[in-house]
């Protein structure tokens, strides 16, 4: 089975590379079309090829207006240049599709070159717009529209596309997201110098800082919570001036990108990782800690009560200060706690959450649309 798995998008994440390597190594024939900004990011390709073939000229662009205009120029072209290599394909799955107004109309043609079908698959990882732009919401409504099967990661997410959007429900397929272990293949590297030479527990925040996360909450949580540290690591897309001022003591900031062996770094030390999050559908951000073994405080929103029910995290009130202390608090006094959730994040990354399981459910979710 020939498979084109497509993301043009200005980053592709490590799950794409994830997935790809799982199903070639299942027996898929895989070429991942990327950006070129993902290749100093992502391991060597195993089981699968990559090729670059969107924003070719934004990367040598300085500033994110001038970027943004650039990128925007260049993906009509780049997605016309990919509807004549899909002709190669027998299944081609998208993973993110950036500007839908436009992506409608230039998603390959379902027909290959010897009139066989080419379904179309699309994963959603954010099921609608989590701040949309005017018309961005009824677009994608098309979008999904135009797809022979959509993936989502969550029951909540099947259940909004069903009854917000009226996708039928048979088109609407649940995958969980897999484990993430960016570091892998990387030398291994010490802690941030910023963050050495703690003692005691720590609590891990990680991820792009913006205003859906939480931060606010999480402040306010960590008033009066004595005995452990709380680091706030990401690259801001907000202005932090206010939460600043309102930090209590027992925080760092380390505001910047960290590198994947970092990374690895700050989740071998973390003690619990904790994501506040008012909305959200699923974070790759958990499953990087599920994937380095880390417990989970999450936030009830989204899907993360799903994940909870798994065992692998707890979670508090979304929104709610006191709630996320209270579990804080009993969670950093609980050591044997900390270890059993460890252990079944450990367990869970290794089976429901195991790449070769997902490349297998995926391969029968394509065997379906072929008609096979």
């Amino acid at each position: 089975m020939r498979v084109h798995v497509v993301d043009p998008s200005a980053y592709t994440p490590p799950y794409d590379h994830a997935l790809c390597r799982a199903l070639g190594a299942a027996g898929a024939d895989v070429t991942l079309y990327t950006s070129r900004f993902a290749h100093g990011s992502l391991a060597p390709a195993e089981h699968y090829e990559r090729r670059e073939l969107f924003y070719r000229a934004a990367g040598a662009v300085h500033g994110a207006g001038a970027r943004r205009a650039v990128k925007l120029a260049e993906h009509v072209p780049a997605m016309l240049r990919y509807r004549r290599a899909a002709r190669a394909a027998d299944v081609v799955h998208f993973q993110w599709l950036p500007v839908q107004a436009l992506d409608v109309h230039l998603l390959p043609d379902r027909r290959t070159l010897r009139g066989s079908r080419r379904p179309l698959v699309l994963t959603a990882h954010d099921v609608l717009p989590r701040e949309p732009a005017r018309g961005q919401r009824a677009a994608q409504q098309r979008l999904y529209e135009r797809v022979d099967a959509l993936i989502v990661h969550t029951e909540r997410g099947r259940a909004r596309l069903v009854t917000e959007l009226g996708v039928q429900p048979g088109r609407v397929h649940v995958i969980p997201h897999g484990v993430l272990r960016p570091w892998e293949g990387q030398p291994p590297q010490a802690l941030p110098a910023e963050l050495r030479e703690v003692d005691g527990p720590v609590v891990l925040f990680f991820g792009l800082l913006r205003p859906y996360k939480g931060l606010d909450v999480l402040l306010g949580a960590w008033r009066e919570l004595h005995g452990a540290e709380l680091w706030i690591v990401g690259m801001p897309r907000m202005d932090l001036g206010a939460l600043h001022a309102a930090a209590p003591a027992g925080v760092r900031w380390l505001e910047r990108f960290v590198s994947d062996g970092e990374l690895l770094a700050l989740m071998r030390r973390a003690s619990l990782v904790v994501l506040p999050y008012r909305e959200i559908e699923q974070s790759g951000v958990a499953f990087t800690a599920i994937g380095a073994g880390v417990p989970l405080l999450l936030s009830d929103v989204g899907g993360f009560p799903e994940l909870a029910a798994s065992g692998v995290a707890r979670t508090f009130r979304t929104g709610d200060p006191a709630s996320l202390h209270a579990a804080l608090t009993e969670l950093l006094a609980s050591p044997a706690e900390l270890v059993a959730l460890a252990a079944r994040a450990s367990a869970a990354a290794a089976q429901d959450y195991s790449w070769a399981r997902i490349a297998d459910q995926t391969l029968a979710l394509y065997a379906q649309v072929l008609g096979r």
